[in-house]
């Protein structure tokens, strides 16, 4: 939705409820961070709201403010957190279970964190293999179970006093889907929902419901959910930003990194080998195949769509680009990323690459869940409806507009994000064309 040069925004008042689908180890982690923040036990490292900078007007002007003191963004102190988890522990017991965090400051905030208990999720294991759980509701169709989480919405607004929503999918991957007829447009859909399609899983129906009840949703994994026709029109007709696909984090964030680098200097590439171990919960989902097509199909467009070897053949036609995920228990929620990249540059000579990146998934998630909180409110009290590009910064796999390719390259999309951020606030946008200080 377009939305004007220093736009009208509504403060950010009152209590912003943050509301997780899935209490694992990615929302345990984001919560008790934020806890720890506000007891000024740690810094908000990773989190562009918090920590990053933005540069308005020319270079010599020297004014770079801090992100959250140019917008309006909600507080931390004004952050409520509320889950739906098939497993019924607090936060705190999923967070020890999870294994992420030090025991000793999770034992600081354990008062904090046993307060969160996770309400009763939508839940078919026909779309998550790998996982069961005792907490889940029961409805006579998707469509009722849609309406109970429409209700558990307002209690928890009701209950807590917030004064906005946002809600964020951090649940498993699910099984591979394509669009179906039944998604396009919402007759169907809600059709489909009572009679229990089975192109309706369960993140559509959380999506479904936070669209109903006007609260901005973000897609964290790599599942179809709100990318279908229907729920798009929802969104748009009520007002509500979304954002997705699939949180970019460990060895997709260095391909976007890396990629483009290689591409600015016009070396070519021949193939690029990834390989993942991780143990958390995620990596046993991933185990089963169907659920690791649809993380497979996010994290190999990456490649494709910085490169564009259409564009250039000679560099990057038919590139072989192989991505391996392989569930390994013993390293829990410490993945390792190992790549091996064969390039080649000035008459052909060819090259490699390795990386080994040792990296705490939850760790590199945790800021990403903070950030789309706040840009998502913020987004909400703007106006803006709809798929919001700007956010495409978090995503391995980013929405567009129909018709519209994803923009993959991490430094365009850390600029489209800061512009949309300037143009919000009625400041000129930064082209770093920089031939004015030489006239």
């Amino acid at each position: 939705m377009p939305v004007k040069k220093g736009a009208q925004i509504a403060p950010a008042k009152g209590k912003l409820g943050v509301l997780l689908v899935g209490l694992g180890a990615v929302s345990t982690t984001f919560i008790a961070g934020v806890e720890a923040i506000k007891e000024g036990l740690a810094e908000p490292i990773g989190s562009l709201t918090q920590m990053g900078t933005i540069r308005l007007g020319r270079r010599t002007d020297n004014r770079v403010p801090k992100v959250k003191d140019f917008v309006p963004l909600a507080k931390l102190s004004d952050l409520v957190f509320g889950a739906w988890d098939i497993f019924p522990d607090s936060a705190y017991d999923a967070a020890m279970h999870a294994g992420v965090l030090e025991k000793d400051l999770l034992t600081k905030l354990k008062k904090q964190l046993q307060k969160i208990k996770p309400m009763k999720a939508v839940f078919d294991q026909s779309y998550v293999k790998r996982l069961s759980g005792t907490n889940v509701k029961s409805g006579k169709n998707k469509l009722e179970l849609a309406k109970q989480l429409i209700e558990d919405i307002a209690e928890f607004k009701r209950k807590n006093k917030c004064d906005r929503l946002v809600m964020i999918w951090a649940a498993s991957t699910e099984v591979f889907m394509r669009p179906h007829a039944v998604h396009r447009n919402l007759e169907t859909f809600e059709k489909a929902m009572r009679e229990n399609h089975k192109a309706i899983p369960p993140s559509m129906v959380y999506a479904y419901a936070a669209l109903k009840s006007g609260i901005p949703f973000a897609n964290g994994a790599p599942n179809l959910t709100v990318d279908v026709a229907a729920l798009m029109d929802l969104a748009n007709k009520n007002g509500v930003a979304v954002c997705g696909k699939d949180f970019k984090t460990g060895q997709t964030l260095m391909k976007t990194i890396l990629a483009p680098g290689l591409k600015s200097r016009m070396l070519g590439l021949h193939g690029w080998y990834s390989t993942n171990i991780l143990g958390n919960r995620d990596g046993e989902v991933l185990d089963d195949p169907d659920s690791f097509k649809t993380k497979e199909e996010s994290k190999l467009s990456v490649l494709e769509y910085i490169l564009q070897p259409d564009v250039y053949p000679q560099l990057y036609k038919d590139f072989s680009h192989v991505v391996r995920i392989n569930y390994y228990p013993p390293r829990g929620d410490n993945k390792e990323g190992w790549d091996n990249i064969d390039i080649f540059g000035w008459l052909g000579y060819k090259m490699q690459i390795k990386i080994d990146f040792l990296c705490r998934d939850s760790i590199l998630a945790a800021p990403i869940v903070l950030d789309l909180a706040l840009f998502l409110d913020l987004a909400q009290r703007t106006g803006m409806k709809g798929v919001q590009e700007w956010l495409s910064f978090y995503f391995k796999s980013p929405m567009t507009a129909p018709g519209l390719y994803p923009e993959h390259d991490i430094f365009i999309q850390l600029m489209k994000l800061k512009n949309t951020l300037r143009h919000l606030r009625g400041e000129d946008l930064i082209t770093h064309l920089g031939l004015e200080y030489y006239d």
